[in-house]
């Protein structure tokens, strides 16, 4: 009798279990079915983000950093200073071509002074005592002549005072162009080649004095720091990035698409977009770059399916108004019609 009862209990606890299973499948199926009548077709989007033009601050002169002015996040103005790179260097290369430019002006002036007095005096001593030889020579050419015209003395005693009379005025030629020499004072082309001297020397000292000017690099224009690159005592080379500027008054959204969507992103086309970081806050923007990225959507089934290729493109859309909360990185979204 117990064995009855017991198999009454299980075949009544059997068909509890399968009406309970049944509900259940019921329920399931029921929610499937209103699932599919109510759920909405899912948006299509696309999923881009926000960039801004980056400056990359770097400068010509090879030196240490010394001090930053600034750090990563700041916002700066254009002209502001950044940082302080010392170059010891740049300073003694300084120093060199300031004595350089000093030894070709004074040799410029030099130049420019003509020859010495004591110099000129000199040639016109000379010259004096050329002429003097040559009034004897002359004296003593006539009397040689005369005695010879008198038959008293040879030809030859006569030729070899003609000779010394012309040697003696050749000797106050001589002596007068050198007087003359002396005072003209140097060439004209002397004295081109002392002034291109100095302006080598002075164009050297403006060289390095324009390396120096690198010493303190100031923005170019408005921006935020995004990026410092060395630290405070690190040694930085000819034209090294010291950080990146972003310009944030130029941003831009830009999204890698199939070129299927390219229909509904053409160029000069205006555009909402969703910015979640913001609030999903949403705002116009214009289309002004459509450009072929030269690779295949490799999220597109090519060939297999029968379809054609998918090329991405590269579509840049800058805001119709500003935002100022909008960073460079942030997430933006479009939906496609």
């Amino acid at each position: 009798m117990a064995d009855i009862n017991n198999s009454v209990s299980e075949r009544k606890e059997n068909r509890s279990l399968m009406v309970a299973m049944a509900i259940v499948v019921v329920a399931l199926i029921v929610f499937a079915i209103a699932g599919f009548v109510f759920l909405e077709e899912p948006d299509n989007i696309l999923e881009g983000q926000a960039d801004a033009t980056s400056v990359k601050i770097s400068g010509k002169l090879p030196g240490r950093v010394t001090e930053f002015y600034v750090k990563e996040g700041d916002m700066v103005k254009a002209g502001d200073t950044l940082v302080h790179i010392h170059s010891s260097l740049a300073e003694a290369k300084l120093m060199q071509a300031q004595g350089m430019e000093t030894a070709a002006a004074a040799q410029n002036r030099k130049v420019d002074a003509g020859t010495r007095s004591q110099i000129i005096q000199g040639a016109k001593d000379i010259v004096d005592q050329a002429k003097a030889a040559r009034d004897i020579a002359k004296k003593t050419y006539d009397r040689m002549n005369n005695l010879f015209n008198e038959n008293v003395i040879s030809a030859q005693k006569r030729d070899e005072a003609k000779a010394a009379y012309d040697a003696a005025n050749a000797a106050v030629g001589a002596a007068q162009s050198q007087y003359e020499l002396a005072v003209a004072g140097a060439q004209k082309e002397d004295k081109a080649s002392a002034a291109a001297m100095v302006n080598v020397a002075k164009g050297g000292v403006l060289e390095v004095e324009s390396l120096l000017e690198d010493q303190y690099l100031v923005a170019p224009c408005d921006g935020h720091i995004d990026q410092i690159y060395p630290e405070v005592g690190e040694l930085v080379s000819l034209g090294a990035p010291i950080m990146n500027l972003l310009k944030i008054s130029d941003k831009w959204m830009v999204f890698n698409v199939r070129e299927d969507y390219l229909s509904q992103l053409k160029l000069g086309n205006e555009i909402e977009v969703m910015i979640p970081a913001l609030d999903k806050k949403k705002i116009k923007a214009r289309i002004y770059y459509v450009r072929d990225k030269g690779s295949y959507a490799t999220w597109h089934a090519t060939k297999a399916t029968g379809q054609w290729d998918s090329r991405t493109f590269e579509v840049k859309a800058r805001p119709l108004d500003t935002v100022p909360d909008l960073r460079p990185g942030m997430t933006v979204v479009y939906y496609t019609k």
